[in-house]
C-alpha cells in the first residue's frame, strides 16, 4: 500500500507541477498583452519591470518546472566571471543537489575577491580545502553560535527600539532602520565601527554589489567598488595596528582574532585577519538590510498575516515572528538564484527525464526562488504559511558554501523588525513614498511607512 500511496502521491505532484505551468504561462501572456498596450513608458521598459518582478519571476518559473526544469542556454548570462555558457536549474532536488555538489559546481568569486583584498582570497571563494578548512575555522571560533543570543539580538532590538521611537511615527525602513542596525552591529560585536556608519554602508554595498550582482562587468561599477575596497582595506589595516598598539578589554571580534594571533593559530597573521574580516562584512550590511525590507514589503502586501505578525512581535512570540519573516522572504529573497561553475563535464538529474549534461565552464544558475514554490517538494506553495519546515527554504544558500553568518541573519533580522512591528496601524506612506524603492540599484533604497506609536 505505501507504494500504492507513493506512486499516487507523486503522480499527484507532477499534476500539479503542470497545471501550475500552464497558469503561469497563461498569465505571463495575459502581462505581456497589458505592456504592450500600455502608454507608460516604452514597451521593453514595461516587460523588464514585470518579468522581474517578484511576482514575474515566480511565474516564470512556474513555466520552467513544468516544461523545460533545466534549460542549457548558449548565451552568457554572466560576465563577470569566466564561462562558456549558461545553464537554469528550476526544480528544487536539482538546485538542492547542484548547491551540494561543490566538487562538480564550484565557487566562481576568486578573482574579484582577490581584486577586493588586493591579493588574497576569502574562503567564500574557496573550494573545499585545507585553506578553507583553516579559514572558517578560526572565523568559527571568532563569530559564535552563542554570540547570537547573548550579543546580537539583544543589541539589535536595543538599537532598532531606539529608531523607532525617534522616528516619531514616519520613517524610510532601508536609510533609517535596516541599515543603521548592522552597521552599527559592526562596531560594537566586529570591533569595526568605521571612519563613519555612512562610508561603511557604501564600502559594504559596493563590494557586495561588484562580487555577487554585477553579473554585466560593469567598469563603473568597479571602479567605485574597488575604490572603496582600498578605503575598507586602508581602515582595517590601521585599526588593527592600533588595536595592537593599544588594546583594549572589548569582547568583539577583532580582539579575538588578536589573541588567536598572539596564540599563533595559523592564519591569523595582520593580513590574514584583515581579508577575513573584509569577507565577513561585505555581507554584513546591504544582504542584511535588504532581507528585513523584502519580508516587510511582503507583509505589507498581506494585511492578515501583517496583523499576524504584529501580534506575535507584540506578543513576545520570537520564533513565530521569524517564522513569518522568512515565510515572506520566500517570496522575495535576497537573490533569486545562486550561480555556481561546472568544474568539470557533468550531468544534472542524471537518469531522470529531464537529464541534462552540461560542459565544463558553465555557469549554473540553480533558482532558489524557484525552488522553494516547487510543487514537487513544497506543500502548497502559492499560500503564505508560517508552518513550514525549514528545510523548505533556501534563503542563505546551501551546501558548502551557505552564508557564514546565516545564524546570525535568521536572528538579527527578525529582532530589527520586531519594534517596528509592534506600533500601531503601521502602514506605507502615501503615494510612490510607501513603495519599495531601489534607485536603480540591487538594493533597497527608500520606503517610507507611518505608524501610530506606541
Amino acid at each position: 500500500m505505501s507504494m500504492v500511496k507513493s506512486f499516487v502521491t507523486a503522480i499527484g505532484a507532477h499534476l500539479r507541477t503542470l497545471l501550475s505551468g500552464i497558469s503561469a504561462l497563461m498569465r505571463l501572456i495575459g502581462i505581456v498583452a497589458v505592456c504592450l498596450v500600455s502608454r507608460e513608458g516604452t514597451i521593453r521598459t514595461r516587460l523588464i519591470a514585470r518579468l522581474t518582478a517578484p511576482a514575474g519571476l515566480r511565474l516564470g518559473f512556474d513555466v520552467l518546472r513544468a516544461f523545460v526544469p533545466n534549460l542549457a542556454l548558449r548565451r552568457k548570462v554572466i560576465v563577470a566571471y569566466d564561462n562558456v555558457g549558461t545553464a537554469v536549474v528550476a526544480r528544487y532536488q536539482d538546485v538542492k543537489d547542484v548547491l551540494h555538489r561543490d566538487r562538480d559546481f564550484e565557487v566562481v568569486y576568486a578573482p574579484r575577491m582577490m581584486r577586493i583584498t588586493d591579493g588574497e582570497n576569502f574562503f567564500l571563494g574557496m573550494p573545499d580545502s585545507a585553506r578553507y578548512t583553516r579559514d572558517v575555522s578560526n572565523m568559527r571560533l571568532a563569530v559564535r553560535r552563542d554570540d547570537v543570543t547573548a550579543l546580537v539580538e539583544p543589541f539589535a532590538i536595543r538599537r532598532a527600539s531606539e529608531i523607532v521611537k525617534q522616528a516619531a511615527g514616519r520613517i524610510d525602513v532601508p536609510q533609517d532602520l535596516s541599515l543603521q542596525v548592522p552597521a552599527a552591529l559592526l562596531g560594537t560585536y566586529f570591533g569595526t565601527p568605521g571612519p563613519s556608519v555612512r562610508e561603511l554602508i557604501e564600502w559594504t554595498t559596493l563590494m557586495f554589489w561588484y562580487l555577487f550582482i554585477d553579473l554585466a562587468a560593469d567598469i563603473e561599477l568597479e571602479k567605485r567598488a574597488l575604490d572603496a575596497a582600498a578605503r575598507c582595506r586602508s581602515y582595517l589595516d590601521e585599526l588593527i595596528q592600533q588595536r595592537k598598539r593599544q588594546p583594549t578589554d572589548a569582547d568583539d571580534v577583532l580582539n579575538r582574532c588578536l589573541i588567536m594571533q598572539r596564540a599563533g593559530l595559523p592564519g591569523m597573521d595582520d593580513l590574514g585577519i584583515r581579508n577575513n574580516l573584509i569577507g565577513l562584512i561585505i555581507g554584513a550590511v546591504p544582504t542584511v538590510s535588504k532581507a528585513a525590507v523584502n519580508a516587510l514589503d511582503q507583509l505589507l502586501d498581506r494585511p492578515d498575516w501583517l496583523s499576524s505578525a504584529q501580534t506575535a512581535a507584540r506578543s513576545g512570540d520570537d520564533a513565530l515572528l521569524a517564522a513569518h519573516v522568512f515565510e515572506a522572504l520566500r517570496f522575495n529573497p535576497i537573490n533569486p538564484v545562486i550561480f555556481r561553475r561546472a568544474a568539470r563535464a557533468v550531468t544534472i538529474a542524471k537518469n531522470t527525464l529531464r537529464s541534462l549534461d552540461v560542459s565544463r565552464g558553465t555557469m549554473v544558475l540553480a533558482s532558489n526562488l524557484s525552488a522553494m514554490f516547487d510543487p514537487m517538494n513544497i506543500a502548497a506553495p502559492n499560500s503564505f504559511r508560517t508552518d513550514r519546515q525549514q528545510d523548505n527554504y533556501i534563503l542563505w544558500g546551501d551546501g558548502l558554501h551557505t552564508c557564514f553568518g546565516a545564524h546570525i541573519n535568521q536572528v538579527l533580522v527578525p529582532s530589527i523588525l520586531k519594534p517596528l512591528l509592534t506600533q500601531n496601524k503601521l502602514r506605507r506612506a502615501a503615494g510612490e513614498l510607501g513603495s519599495l524603492d531601489c534607485k536603480d540599484t540591487p538594493f533597497p533604497v527608500h520606503m517610507w511607512l507611518e505608524f501610530d506609536p506606541t
